[in-house]
């Protein structure tokens, strides 16, 4: 004989019950965020070489740094001592500007800018995705040169995108960074050219500076 009272059917609170809507969103909303974070991560702002945005004011590299030669830290001032670059404030175009070519037609949003404080509304061209940290200093000051991730700048009417920036990229550098590194004095010499071979040039430079990159996840992913 048996006790039908030892049975026992579980069953789930019917508190739990307003949880399974909360999982539905959860899911879908898990599986929306990995379409656009993957959507976004390998977007031509992010990966594609050739991104060529039109900007507000056209800006040709070829004349400030080929022709008149101006370096590259007197507009993009943070790249030695932080992690952006840096974009120029307005009132950096209007040094110059402001006496020459003052009235040109294509300077109108810098000097409506310059009026009115209102910042020009630059398209970012090498645009990483916020998952990756990037430090312009920590390249800089090492003897990575401009041209190894934005490549001849100096030659361009339109900036682009010269180099994938992708993860494998990035860490194809740091494993072997001998074919970038030079003396930091022309880190923003964009046309240098090593006088010597440039692995056995970025060798020596990489143990008398004890440059050894790390390859680990958080270096980039903080």
């Amino acid at each position: 004989m048996t006790d039908d009272t030892s049975k026992e059917i579980f069953t789930f609170p019917k508190w739990t019950w307003i949880l399974r809507p909360g999982i539905a969103v959860a899911a879908v909303g898990g599986l929306v965020y990995a379409v656009v974070l993957v959507y976004v991560g390998f977007s031509p702002k992010a990966t594609d070489v050739g991104y060529m945005p039109t900007q507000p004011v056209p800006y040709s590299h070829a004349l400030h740094v080929a022709e008149l030669g101006m370096d590259c830290r007197y507009c993009h001032t943070g790249v030695e001592v932080a992690a952006a670059a840096a974009v120029p404030p307005t009132q950096t175009c209007m040094n110059c500007h402001s006496m020459v070519r003052a009235e040109s037609e294509k300077l109108i949003p810098v000097r409506e800018s310059f009026a009115t404080g209102m910042p020009v509304e630059w398209i970012r061209v090498h645009d990483l995705p916020d998952y990756v940290y990037f430090d312009h200093s920590a390249h800089v000051r090492r003897g990575v040169g401009c041209v190894s991730c934005h490549g001849r700048i100096d030659t361009m009417e339109v900036v682009y995108q010269a180099e994938p920036l992708s993860m494998g990229w990035c860490l194809e550098c740091h494993r072997n960074p001998e074919r970038h590194l030079r003396p930091v004095e022309f880190v923003t010499t964009l046309d240098w050219v090593p006088q010597e071979d440039q692995l056995e040039l970025g060798a020596r430079l990489a143990e008398v500076n004890h440059i050894d990159p790390p390859t680990d996840c958080n270096t980039c992913h903080r």
